[in-house]
């Protein structure tokens, strides 16, 4: 395993206009999945452990799993947190996650702000990274009125600077999960753009299935250099379970195959839209020799 520096990452992709990829394991093959998607695509990854596995099987758990699917791997990652309460992020920390999301973004601007902030203080001292969400992401399919969830340019201003965090992860127009057959919201760009220019951070957008490949390039031109992404994975992952036990009765091993090799390549592609396929540190130091 190549453990990564994660502000590295972003920063990598803060100056060479792409964005990395983090994306969700649920299982040995999920995890095993995004390893060796990394290594195809030659491409830093972001594993994340997050808000559906933690109740599953706990957090010690979850994150030895990924953990093991990273040592066995020469990929460059890094094991992430994702939407991690106030005291999972203490046991993360404690287990050895790398980098950390804290979400406070349910609670009161001003407690928001508190929490994040003690959080940050408390991660730093350990050099661990912080990212946090400001305004609200709604699940697919919700009747949203958009202006209640939107991150505002002057709130995102004041958290980052009286908290002190690494990422913002900002609520532009995305949503958790992906609806059959409807068109996804479009991103207020603007409003990204705004808000780099406002908190002078790299930003981070959750909900990136489904997404427009247009807004994908627009949101990493308006700031954006960590996305992240479940669904379209998840389902790619389903559609190869799905397709061996439609043949009949067979192994569950037989099926689990089909789900990880369909997830591997869902993950690559998603890596190479992203921009961050072929720039893994041992891709680029083989290029300049």
């Amino acid at each position: 395993m190549h453990q990564a520096d994660p502000r590295k990452l972003v920063q990598d992709a803060q100056a060479g206009g792409y964005a990395v990829g983090a994306f969700n394991m649920h299982s040995d093959e999920t995890a095993q999945a995004l390893v060796r998607a990394a290594e195809i695509a030659e491409a830093p990854v972001f594993l994340q452990v997050g808000r559906a596995i933690v109740p599953h099987m706990g957090l010690k758990a979850a994150y030895e799993l990924t953990r093991r699917a990273a040592e066995e791997s020469d990929a460059e990652v890094v094991i992430h947190l994702d939407h991690g309460p106030w005291d999972e992020v203490f046991e993360a920390i404690k287990l050895g996650f790398t980098s950390i999301m804290y979400d406070g973004a349910h609670l009161p601007l001003d407690e928001n702000i508190r929490t994040t902030k003690q959080v940050v203080q408390v991660a730093h001292s350990f050099g661990i990274p912080v990212e946090a969400e400001l305004g609200t992401i709604p699940d697919a399919g919700e009747d949203v009125d958009w202006s209640a969830y939107y991150t505002k340019v002057d709130e995102a201003q004041r958290f980052v600077e009286e908290t002190g965090v690494d990422w913002l992860a900002v609520s532009a127009g995305i949503v958790h999960g992906v609806v059959p057959d409807l068109p996804p919201q479009p991103l207020d760009l603007q409003r990204v753009e705004q808000i780099r220019e406002a908190t002078g951070l790299p930003l981070v957008l959750h909900g990136m299935s489904g997404v427009a490949p247009d807004d994908v390039q627009g949101a990493i031109k308006a700031g954006v250099h960590k996305f992240n992404a479940d669904t379209d994975l998840r389902h790619a992952f389903r559609a190869g379970l799905e397709s061996v036990f439609a043949q009949g009765d067979r192994q569950l091993e037989e099926a689990l195959g089909e789900g990880r090799a369909r997830m591997i390549d869902a993950t690559v592609e998603k890596m190479r839209e992203y921009g961050v396929a072929g720039r893994a540190s041992s891709a680029t130091a083989g290029s300049a020799r």
